[in-house]
């Protein structure tokens, strides 16, 4: 078993939570949230991104407008809806209570007494 298929699979248990925060700050056009979670380590390729913000809009989480550009065609900008909004805040708090439940785990004693150390 290798860790980088674990840790693939933990970056796409949450990828949708980090798009939808993205889009939370304001309008964002799809290359720009690719070039920020790409940064952020979280391996997007264009392939994983756009079925993703297909299927966010078709569930009704986000909107989009098209504006014109400069530098060619019209660019789609996604910007949250009022339920997107709502299941963010759904996710945060989930994400609370995932980071609380891993610290609790992490911080118990070994048999030896000794507690985890937390980097």
């Amino acid at each position: 078993m290798k860790v980088e298929n674990t840790q693939v699979q933990m970056r796409k248990g949450i990828l949708e939570f980090c798009i939808l925060e993205i889009i939370a700050r304001g309008e964002v056009y799809a290359s720009d949230m690719l070039e920020e979670l790409t940064a952020a380590r979280m391996i997007v390729v264009e392939g994983t991104l756009y079925p993703l913000l297909t299927r966010l809009k078709n569930a009704g989480l986000l909107d989009y407008t098209w504006k014109e550009s400069t530098s060619g065609p019209p660019r789609k900008y996604y910007t949250l809806t009022q339920d997107g909004q709502e299941f963010l805040h759904q996710l945060r708090l989930t994400w609370e209570e995932v980071q609380d439940s891993i610290r609790i785990i992490r911080q118990k004693p070994h048999l030896n007494g000794a507690a985890t150390p937390m980097p």
